[in-house]
């Protein structure tokens, strides 16, 4: 017998061990077992189609199984403990501390120049801290930008508006 013959031999017992598995499953749970049978066979197909899915593929499955072993170890039935997922480097701020002052007493006070007099020596996350605690990033790109005078116009855009709201009624 050839090294292709034996190696075709093994494929066909494990495919055979295979089916037999996934017979079992789909008695106590068809649903599981055909959702298997679907997810191998698309693997399988991108695969066959895709040289290079199946390299990254076999790199994957090589690095988890050792190559000295023909078959792969069977499965503990018991569920395996999640491990948490690297954090990339930048870490988030869970809670912003509150801003240096209130821009609506402000606005009400000194005006709109006078609140821009009062945002300009301020620090970017100085400026961050205002929009949040007053909720001045209705969508959601304030607190990604890098520039203050971006961040004094929301503030002041924001102040304006809230402060104005109603006057058509009074």
């Amino acid at each position: 017998m050839t090294d292709i013959d034996r190696s075709e031999a093994r494929l066909r017992l494990q495919l055979g061990e295979a089916g037999a598995a996934l017979l079992r499953l789909s008695e106590s749970t068809p649903v599981a077992a055909t959702a298997l049978i679907k997810l191998v066979q698309v693997v399988a197909d991108e695969a066959a189609r895709t040289p290079r899915f199946a390299k990254a593929l076999s790199g994957v499955l090589a690095a988890v199984a050792e190559p000295a072993s023909p078959q792969l170890a069977p499965v503990a039935a018991t569920p395996v403990e999640k491990q948490p997922a690297e954090r990339k480097s930048v870490a988030r701020r869970g809670k912003r501390s509150p801003g240096p002052f209130d821009p609506f007493a402000a606005y009400r006070t000194d005006g709109e120049d006078g609140l821009r007099a009062r945002l300009a020596p301020l620090e970017l996350e100085q400026l961050k801290d205002i929009v949040a605690e007053h909720n001045m990033d209705y969508d959601r790109l304030a607190m990604r930008w890098r520039t203050a005078s971006k961040l004094h116009d929301r503030i002041v855009e924001r102040v304006k508006a809230s402060s104005t709201k109603g006057d058509v009624f009074r």
